[in-house]
């Protein structure tokens, strides 16, 4: 009897990719589209020195799931890989016979020990929170508020952040990203996004109020504590004899 190979866990950088506004091309631009995408990806990922063959991948009906090889450099994926996706896409987009086969697409990248089934498939919660990023109204609306020659929105897990795009590696500009909000069903967290070529409005901080109204306000020992809106807050304490 065959002896049953065992599940193994490995630390592996994880992106996802799913084509934005995929559903009712038709057939025929749908299985262009996922050929297509398979091809940007594999070559972006050559040039960024990501072995695409060492890669376990998952479809995703319009869009694809790949494990990095153990020890790939995570910042790769950041730069070149996406830097790469984004030129390879602008370039197939400007060749397009027609809106039905032009593509732009989320990105989504974390990282975590997963765990590699011996069908080779993947699985473990670090692809469960890649999920949701994807999926993420942040990266969604990004893209969709984008002029329509920007080809991808990137959104990233604070812990590839941290260890990537912070450091501010060559190719990498710290500036290009902003910190958002993400609660997808049952994740909450911040993340990071970046739109190649394109900077999104930041949320304007709520206004100041005008002039310097001051409060009193008596404190529990016969004090007062004076507060101004504008400036520092003073507090003066005298004691009952």
């Amino acid at each position: 009897m065959e002896e049953q190979a065992e599940e193994q866990w490995e630390y592996r950088a994880v992106l996802a990719v799913d084509i934005e506004k995929s559903s009712g091309r038709g057939n025929v631009p749908l299985l262009r589209n996922r050929e297509t995408l398979r091809s940007v990806l594999r070559t972006a990922c050559a040039r960024a020195g990501v072995d695409w063959a060492a890669c376990p991948r998952a479809d995703l009906g319009d869009g694809l799931l790949l494990a990095a090889p153990a020890g790939t450099r995570k910042a790769n994926l950041v730069h070149p890989l996406v830097r790469e996706l984004a030129g390879l896409l602008t370039d197939h987009n400007a060749a397009a016979p027609g809106d039905a086969t032009r593509i732009r697409v989320r990105v989504a990248l974390h990282a975590g020990e997963i765990c590699l089934t011996p069908g080779g498939e993947v699985a473990g919660s670090p692809l469960e929170t890649l999920a949701r990023l994807l999926d993420a109204p942040a990266a969604r609306e990004a893209l969709a508020a984008a002029p329509a020659g920007v080809p991808l929105s990137l959104l990233m897990s604070q812990h590839f952040y941290d260890e990537t795009v912070r450091h501010g590696y060559d190719g990498i500009d710290p500036g290009q990203f902003h910190r958002v909000d993400v609660k997808v069903k049952e994740l909450a967290t911040q993340a990071w996004l970046h739109t190649p070529g394109w900077t999104p409005p930041r949320p304007k901080p709520p206004a100041r109020p005008a002039g310097g109204a001051t409060m009193t306000n008596t404190a529990s020992h016969g004090g007062a504590v004076y507060a101004n809106q504008n400036g520092d807050q003073h507090i003066t304490v005298t004691r009952d004899r």
